[in-house]
Protein backbone atom coordinates (compact mmCIF):
# COMPACT_ATOMS: atom_id res chain seq x y z
CA UNK A 1 0.00 0.00 0.00
CA UNK A 2 0.90 3.61 -0.65
CA UNK A 3 2.27 5.37 2.48
CA UNK A 4 2.99 9.51 3.32
CA UNK A 5 4.83 8.78 6.56
CA UNK A 6 5.45 12.59 7.59
CA UNK A 7 2.83 14.15 5.63
CA UNK A 8 -0.39 15.66 6.84
CA UNK A 9 -3.61 15.60 5.12
CA UNK A 10 -5.06 18.71 4.30
CA UNK A 11 -7.94 19.73 6.52
CA UNK A 12 -10.07 22.05 4.83
CA UNK A 13 -10.06 25.99 5.31
CA UNK A 14 -13.36 25.24 7.62
CA UNK A 15 -10.99 24.43 10.09
CA UNK A 16 -9.14 27.86 10.05
CA UNK A 17 -9.32 29.98 13.19
CA UNK A 18 -11.45 27.68 15.17
CA UNK A 19 -10.68 26.37 18.72
CA UNK A 20 -10.39 22.43 19.25
CA UNK A 21 -9.36 20.91 22.65
CA UNK A 22 -6.88 17.69 22.15
CA UNK A 23 -7.23 15.08 24.87
CA UNK A 24 -4.49 12.38 24.75
CA UNK A 25 -1.01 13.09 22.87
CA UNK A 26 0.25 9.48 21.60
CA UNK A 27 0.41 9.01 18.15
CA UNK A 28 -3.31 9.61 16.52
CA UNK A 29 -3.44 12.39 18.96
CA UNK A 30 -0.50 14.02 18.01
CA UNK A 31 -1.25 13.29 14.47
CA UNK A 32 -4.20 15.26 15.39
CA UNK A 33 -2.65 18.36 16.45
CA UNK A 34 -0.39 18.69 13.36
CA UNK A 35 -3.16 18.50 11.04
CA UNK A 36 -5.18 21.36 12.85
CA UNK A 37 -1.95 23.64 13.30
CA UNK A 38 -1.54 23.10 9.84
CA UNK A 39 -4.88 24.24 8.99
CA UNK A 40 -4.88 27.04 10.60
CA UNK A 41 -6.33 26.16 13.81
CA UNK A 42 -5.91 26.87 17.72
CA UNK A 43 -5.18 23.71 19.83
CA UNK A 44 -5.29 23.41 23.18
CA UNK A 45 -3.98 19.71 24.04
CA UNK A 46 -3.47 17.94 27.19
CA UNK A 47 -1.65 14.66 28.30
CA UNK A 48 -0.79 12.91 31.65
CA UNK A 49 2.29 11.89 30.55
CA UNK A 50 5.31 15.10 30.64
CA UNK A 51 6.91 13.51 27.44
CA UNK A 52 3.73 13.34 25.59
CA UNK A 53 2.93 17.28 26.82
CA UNK A 54 6.20 18.45 25.33
CA UNK A 55 5.56 16.65 21.87
CA UNK A 56 2.21 18.51 21.54
CA UNK A 57 3.53 21.74 22.43
CA UNK A 58 6.60 21.51 19.86
CA UNK A 59 4.10 20.72 17.22
CA UNK A 60 2.31 24.44 18.39
CA UNK A 61 -0.24 23.45 20.76
CA UNK A 62 -0.80 25.40 23.75
CA UNK A 63 -0.42 22.63 26.73
CA UNK A 64 -3.45 23.04 29.49
CA UNK A 65 -5.21 20.52 31.65
CA UNK A 66 -8.37 20.66 30.22
CA UNK A 67 -10.26 19.72 33.51
CA UNK A 68 -9.35 23.05 34.90
CA UNK A 69 -10.29 25.19 31.70
CA UNK A 70 -13.86 26.61 30.31
CA UNK A 71 -14.97 24.24 27.46
CA UNK A 72 -17.43 26.81 26.29
CA UNK A 73 -16.34 27.77 23.11
CA UNK A 74 -14.54 25.47 21.88
CA UNK A 75 -15.38 24.14 18.14
CA UNK A 76 -14.55 20.52 19.57
CA UNK A 77 -13.06 18.09 21.99
CA UNK A 78 -10.70 15.77 20.14
CA UNK A 79 -9.96 12.48 21.74
CA UNK A 80 -8.40 9.38 21.00
CA UNK A 81 -10.07 6.39 20.66
CA UNK A 82 -8.80 5.16 23.87
CA UNK A 83 -10.34 7.55 25.52
CA UNK A 84 -13.11 5.69 27.83
CA UNK A 85 -16.12 8.54 26.53
CA UNK A 86 -18.56 6.59 28.83
CA UNK A 87 -16.90 7.62 31.91
CA UNK A 88 -14.23 10.19 31.56
CA UNK A 89 -15.08 13.38 33.63
CA UNK A 90 -14.00 15.56 30.77
CA UNK A 91 -16.47 14.03 28.06
CA UNK A 92 -18.95 14.98 30.82
CA UNK A 93 -17.78 17.91 30.85
CA UNK A 94 -17.87 18.60 27.13
CA UNK A 95 -21.33 17.40 26.70
CA UNK A 96 -22.57 19.85 29.79
CA UNK A 97 -21.03 23.03 27.64
CA UNK A 98 -22.58 21.41 24.40
CA UNK A 99 -18.99 20.90 22.58
CA UNK A 100 -18.94 18.03 20.20
CA UNK A 101 -16.72 15.26 21.15
CA UNK A 102 -14.79 13.73 17.59
CA UNK A 103 -11.97 11.89 16.81
CA UNK A 104 -9.25 11.79 13.68
CA UNK A 105 -12.35 9.87 11.69
CA UNK A 106 -14.79 12.80 11.70
CA UNK A 107 -11.86 15.19 10.99
CA UNK A 108 -10.65 13.03 7.78
CA UNK A 109 -14.69 13.22 6.69
CA UNK A 110 -15.27 16.58 7.32
CA UNK A 111 -11.90 17.14 4.92
CA UNK A 112 -13.41 14.86 1.94
CA UNK A 113 -14.65 17.99 0.10
CA UNK A 114 -11.34 19.22 -0.05
CA UNK A 115 -9.62 16.05 -1.23
CA UNK A 116 -9.14 15.04 -4.77
CA UNK A 117 -11.94 12.41 -6.24
CA UNK A 118 -12.10 9.21 -3.95
CA UNK A 119 -13.61 6.36 -2.67
CA UNK A 120 -13.42 5.44 0.51
CA UNK A 121 -14.17 1.87 2.47
CA UNK A 122 -14.83 1.62 5.99
CA UNK A 123 -14.54 -2.05 7.47
CA UNK A 124 -16.20 -2.73 11.13
CA UNK A 125 -16.77 -5.75 12.81
CA UNK A 126 -15.40 -7.65 16.30
CA UNK A 127 -12.92 -10.34 14.57
CA UNK A 128 -11.46 -10.16 11.31
CA UNK A 129 -11.41 -6.46 10.53
CA UNK A 130 -7.39 -6.15 9.97
CA UNK A 131 -7.06 -8.69 7.23
CA UNK A 132 -10.25 -7.84 5.74
CA UNK A 133 -8.90 -4.33 5.25
CA UNK A 134 -5.58 -4.92 4.48
CA UNK A 135 -6.89 -7.51 1.91
CA UNK A 136 -9.29 -5.20 0.64
CA UNK A 137 -6.21 -2.69 0.03
CA UNK A 138 -4.15 -5.38 -1.24
CA UNK A 139 -6.66 -6.23 -4.08
CA UNK A 140 -7.16 -2.73 -4.74
CA UNK A 141 -3.49 -2.33 -5.80
CA UNK A 142 -4.06 -4.91 -7.83
CA UNK A 143 -6.76 -3.25 -9.59
CA UNK A 144 -4.42 -0.96 -10.46
CA UNK A 145 -5.56 1.60 -8.27
CA UNK A 146 -3.67 3.37 -5.27
CA UNK A 147 -4.98 2.96 -1.46
CA UNK A 148 -3.99 4.60 1.43
CA UNK A 149 -4.57 2.39 4.87
CA UNK A 150 -5.63 4.52 8.17
CA UNK A 151 -7.85 4.28 11.02
CA UNK A 152 -7.03 1.32 13.26
CA UNK A 153 -4.71 0.21 11.56
CA UNK A 154 -0.88 1.69 9.39
CA UNK A 155 -0.52 5.10 10.18
CA UNK A 156 -2.97 7.77 11.50
CA UNK A 157 -5.03 8.90 8.64
CA UNK A 158 -4.26 12.74 9.41
CA UNK A 159 -0.78 11.72 9.29
CA UNK A 160 -0.96 10.77 5.48
CA UNK A 161 -0.76 12.90 2.38
CA UNK A 162 -3.90 13.02 0.17
CA UNK A 163 -4.52 9.87 -2.48
CA UNK A 164 -4.65 11.56 -6.11
CA UNK A 165 -7.57 11.27 -7.82
CA UNK A 166 -9.05 7.79 -8.22
CA UNK A 167 -7.13 6.71 -4.88
CA UNK A 168 -8.94 4.66 -1.84
CA UNK A 169 -9.24 4.95 1.53
CA UNK A 170 -9.39 1.82 3.51
CA UNK A 171 -10.48 2.61 7.05
CA UNK A 172 -10.57 -0.25 9.61
CA UNK A 173 -12.99 1.54 12.34
CA UNK A 174 -13.22 -0.02 16.08
CA UNK A 175 -16.30 0.55 17.61
CA UNK A 176 -15.08 3.61 19.56
CA UNK A 177 -13.91 4.95 16.55
CA UNK A 178 -17.18 5.39 15.17
CA UNK A 179 -18.70 6.73 18.24
CA UNK A 180 -16.56 9.71 17.46
CA UNK A 181 -17.42 10.25 13.87
CA UNK A 182 -20.68 11.83 12.76
CA UNK A 183 -20.64 12.02 9.11
CA UNK A 184 -18.33 9.49 7.70
CA UNK A 185 -20.58 8.21 4.85
CA UNK A 186 -18.01 5.21 3.14
CA UNK A 187 -18.91 4.66 -0.29
CA UNK A 188 -18.78 0.99 0.65
CA UNK A 189 -19.11 0.21 4.63
CA UNK A 190 -18.07 -3.31 5.86
CA UNK A 191 -19.21 -5.22 8.70
CA UNK A 192 -17.67 -8.57 9.31
CA UNK A 193 -19.45 -10.05 12.74
CA UNK A 194 -20.40 -9.11 15.67
CA UNK A 195 -19.52 -11.12 19.23
CA UNK A 196 -19.28 -9.65 23.01
CA UNK A 197 -16.17 -7.87 23.13
CA UNK A 198 -15.46 -4.43 24.55
CA UNK A 199 -18.48 -4.45 26.74
CA UNK A 200 -17.08 -2.42 29.66
CA UNK A 201 -16.67 0.29 27.46
CA UNK A 202 -20.68 0.15 26.78
CA UNK A 203 -21.74 -0.51 30.23
CA UNK A 204 -21.91 -4.37 29.67
CA UNK A 205 -25.00 -3.92 26.64
CA UNK A 206 -23.98 -6.02 23.85
CA UNK A 207 -27.02 -4.45 22.01
CA UNK A 208 -25.16 -0.82 22.64
CA UNK A 209 -22.01 -2.38 21.33
CA UNK A 210 -23.75 -3.77 18.15
CA UNK A 211 -25.67 -0.17 17.93
CA UNK A 212 -22.11 1.30 17.71
CA UNK A 213 -21.13 -0.91 14.73
CA UNK A 214 -24.78 -0.29 12.92
CA UNK A 215 -23.46 3.61 12.89
CA UNK A 216 -21.75 2.86 10.31
CA UNK A 217 -24.29 2.13 7.86
CA UNK A 218 -26.32 4.78 9.45
CA UNK A 219 -24.09 7.66 8.13
CA UNK A 220 -24.10 6.19 4.42
CA UNK A 221 -26.10 8.17 1.49
CA UNK A 222 -29.10 5.88 -0.87
CA UNK A 223 -26.64 5.39 -3.47
CA UNK A 224 -23.78 3.93 -1.35
CA UNK A 225 -23.24 -0.01 -0.87
CA UNK A 226 -23.28 -2.13 2.32
CA UNK A 227 -21.51 -5.61 2.99
CA UNK A 228 -22.95 -7.45 5.43
CA UNK A 229 -21.10 -10.64 6.18
CA UNK A 230 -24.78 -13.29 7.84
CA UNK A 231 -22.97 -15.55 9.43
CA UNK A 232 -24.00 -14.34 13.24
CA UNK A 233 -27.59 -13.56 14.20
CA UNK A 234 -26.61 -9.75 15.26
CA UNK A 235 -25.21 -9.66 11.42
CA UNK A 236 -28.68 -10.21 10.19
CA UNK A 237 -30.13 -8.51 12.49
CA UNK A 238 -28.50 -4.81 11.38
CA UNK A 239 -28.67 -6.24 7.72
CA UNK A 240 -32.44 -6.13 7.68
CA UNK A 241 -31.94 -2.63 8.52
CA UNK A 242 -30.53 -1.58 6.17
CA UNK A 243 -32.45 0.67 3.13
CA UNK A 244 -30.12 1.24 0.58
CA UNK A 245 -27.66 -0.85 -1.59
CA UNK A 246 -27.06 -4.69 0.23
CA UNK A 247 -24.78 -7.27 -0.99
CA UNK A 248 -25.08 -10.03 2.22
CA UNK A 249 -21.98 -12.59 2.17
CA UNK A 250 -21.10 -15.31 3.87
CA UNK A 251 -18.12 -17.75 4.80
CA UNK A 252 -20.09 -20.46 2.89
CA UNK A 253 -19.75 -18.23 -0.37
CA UNK A 254 -15.90 -18.97 -0.62
CA UNK A 255 -14.84 -22.57 -2.36
CA UNK A 256 -12.88 -24.42 -0.06
CA UNK A 257 -10.71 -25.71 -3.03
CA UNK A 258 -10.36 -22.46 -4.08
CA UNK A 259 -8.98 -21.32 -0.77
CA UNK A 260 -6.49 -23.80 -0.98
CA UNK A 261 -4.52 -21.49 -3.58
CA UNK A 262 -4.21 -18.24 -1.03
CA UNK A 263 -1.46 -19.27 1.48
CA UNK A 264 -2.52 -16.48 3.13
CA UNK A 265 -6.13 -16.87 3.60
CA UNK A 266 -6.60 -20.53 5.36
CA UNK A 267 -8.79 -21.31 7.97
CA UNK A 268 -12.81 -20.65 7.92
CA UNK A 269 -12.41 -17.17 9.53
CA UNK A 270 -10.93 -15.86 6.46
CA UNK A 271 -13.34 -17.25 4.19
CA UNK A 272 -15.33 -15.11 5.78
CA UNK A 273 -12.73 -12.26 5.51
CA UNK A 274 -12.22 -12.72 1.52
CA UNK A 275 -15.97 -13.07 0.98
CA UNK A 276 -16.34 -9.60 2.60
CA UNK A 277 -13.22 -8.24 0.18
CA UNK A 278 -14.72 -10.24 -2.83
CA UNK A 279 -17.98 -8.08 -2.57
CA UNK A 280 -15.73 -4.31 -1.79
CA UNK A 281 -13.65 -5.47 -4.50
CA UNK A 282 -16.20 -6.05 -7.42
CA UNK A 283 -18.33 -2.93 -6.16
CA UNK A 284 -15.31 -1.17 -6.68
CA UNK A 285 -15.15 -2.49 -10.21
CA UNK A 286 -12.02 -4.82 -10.15
CA UNK A 287 -12.28 -7.47 -12.61
CA UNK A 288 -11.65 -11.19 -11.55
CA UNK A 289 -8.48 -11.86 -13.25
CA UNK A 290 -6.91 -9.00 -11.06
CA UNK A 291 -8.56 -10.28 -7.76
CA UNK A 292 -7.42 -13.59 -8.32
CA UNK A 293 -4.27 -12.23 -8.52
CA UNK A 294 -4.22 -10.30 -5.61
CA UNK A 295 -5.61 -13.13 -3.40
CA UNK A 296 -2.44 -15.03 -4.26
CA UNK A 297 -0.45 -12.38 -3.68
CA UNK A 298 -1.59 -11.36 -0.48
CA UNK A 299 1.13 -11.57 2.11
CA UNK A 300 -0.82 -11.61 5.35
CA UNK A 301 -0.53 -9.24 8.65
CA UNK A 302 2.05 -9.59 11.01
CA UNK A 303 0.92 -11.25 14.40
CA UNK A 304 -2.24 -12.74 12.55
CA UNK A 305 -2.10 -16.15 11.26
CA UNK A 306 2.04 -15.36 10.29
CA UNK A 307 3.30 -18.36 8.98
CA UNK A 308 7.11 -17.91 10.67
CA UNK A 309 8.84 -21.07 9.55
CA UNK A 310 9.14 -24.29 8.71
CA UNK A 311 11.39 -26.28 10.57
CA UNK A 312 12.00 -30.26 10.50
CA UNK A 313 8.85 -30.11 8.33
CA UNK A 314 6.82 -28.21 11.79
CA UNK A 315 4.99 -25.11 10.50
CA UNK A 316 5.64 -22.06 13.01
CA UNK A 317 2.76 -19.57 12.90
CA UNK A 318 2.59 -16.17 15.06
CA UNK A 319 -1.37 -15.82 16.35
CA UNK A 320 -0.32 -13.20 18.49
CA UNK A 321 -3.34 -10.54 17.65
CA UNK A 322 -5.68 -13.58 18.74
CA UNK A 323 -6.33 -11.63 22.17
CA UNK A 324 -9.31 -13.49 23.53
CA UNK A 325 -11.02 -16.45 22.60
CA UNK A 326 -13.12 -15.56 19.97
CA UNK A 327 -10.09 -14.51 17.72
CA UNK A 328 -8.17 -17.69 18.64
CA UNK A 329 -10.94 -20.68 17.84
CA UNK A 330 -10.53 -19.41 13.78
CA UNK A 331 -6.61 -20.72 14.13
CA UNK A 332 -7.29 -23.27 15.37
CA UNK A 333 -10.23 -24.63 12.91
CA UNK A 334 -7.35 -23.90 10.65
CA UNK A 335 -5.06 -26.96 11.14
CA UNK A 336 -7.25 -29.97 11.12
CA UNK A 337 -5.92 -33.50 12.36
CA UNK A 338 -3.41 -35.15 9.80
CA UNK A 339 -4.83 -37.94 7.51
CA UNK A 340 -4.84 -40.66 9.71
CA UNK A 341 -6.46 -38.87 12.58
CA UNK A 342 -3.53 -37.82 14.66
CA UNK A 343 -4.15 -34.08 16.03
CA UNK A 344 -1.12 -31.98 14.88
CA UNK A 345 -1.44 -28.28 16.96
CA UNK A 346 0.83 -27.56 19.62
CA UNK A 347 -0.85 -24.51 20.88
CA UNK A 348 0.77 -22.12 23.39
CA UNK A 349 -1.97 -20.22 24.86
CA UNK A 350 -2.19 -18.29 27.52
CA UNK A 351 -1.08 -14.77 28.87
CA UNK A 352 -3.93 -12.31 30.89
CA UNK A 353 -7.21 -13.65 30.41
CA UNK A 354 -10.56 -11.81 29.83
CA UNK A 355 -12.64 -14.43 30.86
CA UNK A 356 -12.60 -17.64 32.55
CA UNK A 357 -12.64 -21.04 30.11
CA UNK A 358 -11.42 -21.12 26.49
CA UNK A 359 -14.77 -20.38 24.95
CA UNK A 360 -15.24 -20.92 21.40
CA UNK A 361 -11.72 -22.51 21.33
CA UNK A 362 -13.61 -25.78 22.95
CA UNK A 363 -15.04 -26.27 19.95
CA UNK A 364 -11.86 -27.07 18.44
CA UNK A 365 -9.82 -28.88 21.09
CA UNK A 366 -9.59 -31.92 18.96
CA UNK A 367 -7.16 -30.37 16.50
CA UNK A 368 -5.15 -30.06 19.52
CA UNK A 369 -1.88 -32.80 19.87
CA UNK A 370 -0.38 -30.41 23.12
CA UNK A 371 -1.21 -27.41 24.90
CA UNK A 372 1.76 -25.34 26.20
CA UNK A 373 0.05 -22.76 28.81
CA UNK A 374 1.65 -19.25 29.56
CA UNK A 375 1.20 -16.15 32.01
CA UNK A 376 -1.62 -15.79 34.30
CA UNK A 377 -3.93 -17.52 32.87
CA UNK A 378 -1.51 -20.70 32.68
CA UNK A 379 -3.54 -22.55 35.96
CA UNK A 380 -7.04 -21.79 34.97
CA UNK A 381 -6.39 -23.42 31.83
CA UNK A 382 -4.78 -26.26 33.35
CA UNK A 383 -8.05 -26.60 35.35
CA UNK A 384 -10.25 -25.84 32.59
CA UNK A 385 -8.34 -28.56 29.82
CA UNK A 386 -8.22 -30.81 32.71
CA UNK A 387 -7.57 -34.81 31.02
CA UNK A 388 -9.39 -33.45 27.83
CA UNK A 389 -5.76 -31.91 26.18
CA UNK A 390 -1.95 -33.03 27.06
CA UNK A 391 -0.97 -30.06 28.07
CA UNK A 392 2.13 -28.49 29.78
CA UNK A 393 2.42 -25.24 32.39
CA UNK A 394 5.62 -23.70 30.67
CA UNK A 395 4.85 -19.98 32.16
CA UNK A 396 6.98 -18.47 29.47
CA UNK A 397 6.89 -18.55 25.64
CA UNK A 398 10.47 -19.21 25.24
CA UNK A 399 9.82 -22.55 27.57
CA UNK A 400 6.74 -22.87 25.58
CA UNK A 401 8.35 -23.05 22.17
CA UNK A 402 11.14 -25.09 23.60
CA UNK A 403 8.85 -27.60 24.97
CA UNK A 404 6.48 -27.81 21.82
CA UNK A 405 9.86 -28.31 19.58
CA UNK A 406 10.43 -31.34 21.12
CA UNK A 407 7.28 -33.16 20.83
CA UNK A 408 6.28 -31.57 17.41
CA UNK A 409 6.35 -33.91 14.55
CA UNK A 410 6.79 -33.13 10.48
CA UNK A 411 3.28 -32.27 9.17
CA UNK A 412 2.37 -30.72 12.46
CA UNK A 413 1.74 -26.97 13.48
CA UNK A 414 3.43 -24.81 16.73
CA UNK A 415 0.73 -22.26 16.94
CA UNK A 416 1.07 -18.97 18.88
CA UNK A 417 -2.62 -18.15 19.10
CA UNK A 418 -2.92 -17.39 23.25
CA UNK A 419 -6.76 -16.27 23.68
CA UNK A 420 -5.46 -14.17 26.13
CA UNK A 421 -4.08 -10.29 26.56
CA UNK A 422 -0.69 -9.65 26.63
CA UNK A 423 0.00 -7.72 29.32
CA UNK A 424 0.93 -9.78 32.43
CA UNK A 425 4.59 -10.29 30.35
CA UNK A 426 4.29 -7.92 27.26
CA UNK A 427 4.16 -4.74 26.29
CA UNK A 428 1.55 -5.54 23.94
CA UNK A 429 0.46 -8.56 21.35
CA UNK A 430 2.99 -7.11 18.63
CA UNK A 431 5.85 -6.90 21.29
CA UNK A 432 4.55 -10.87 21.86
CA UNK A 433 4.54 -11.60 18.61
CA UNK A 434 7.80 -10.30 18.24
CA UNK A 435 9.10 -12.06 20.95
CA UNK A 436 7.81 -15.45 19.27
CA UNK A 437 9.45 -14.31 15.79
CA UNK A 438 12.60 -14.16 17.23
CA UNK A 439 12.54 -17.61 19.30
CA UNK A 440 11.32 -19.31 16.05
CA UNK A 441 14.07 -17.03 14.20
CA UNK A 442 16.43 -18.56 15.96
CA UNK A 443 15.81 -22.13 15.99
CA UNK A 444 15.51 -21.86 12.44
CA UNK A 445 18.86 -20.22 11.87
CA UNK A 446 20.53 -22.87 14.24
CA UNK A 447 19.31 -25.14 12.30
CA UNK A 448 20.93 -24.19 9.22
CA UNK A 449 24.31 -23.93 10.78
CA UNK A 450 23.63 -27.74 11.33
CA UNK A 451 23.29 -28.30 8.14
Amino acid sequence: MSSASGSILPLGATVAGARYAVLGLARTGLATVAALIAAGADVVAWDDKAEARDQGAALGADIADLMNIDLAGFTGLLVSPGVPINVHPLARRARQSKVPILGDIELFALARPSLPPHKVVGITGTNGKSTTTSLIAHLVEAGGMQARLGGNIGLPILAQAPLPAGGVYVLELSSYQIDLTHSLACDVAVLTNITPDHLDRYDGDFLAYAASKQRLFGMQHADQIAVIATDDDRCRAIASHVTHRLLRVSAKDVVPAEQAAWPALQGPHNAQNVACALAVARALGIDDAHIAKGLATYPGLSHRMERIAEIGGVLYVNDSKATNAEAAAPALAAYPPAVDGRPRIHWIVGGLAKVEGVGECDAWLGHVARAYLIGDAAPMLARVLGDRVPHAVSGTLDTAVAAARVHAQAGDVVLLSPAAASFDQFRDFEARGDAFRAIVTGLWEQGQVHE
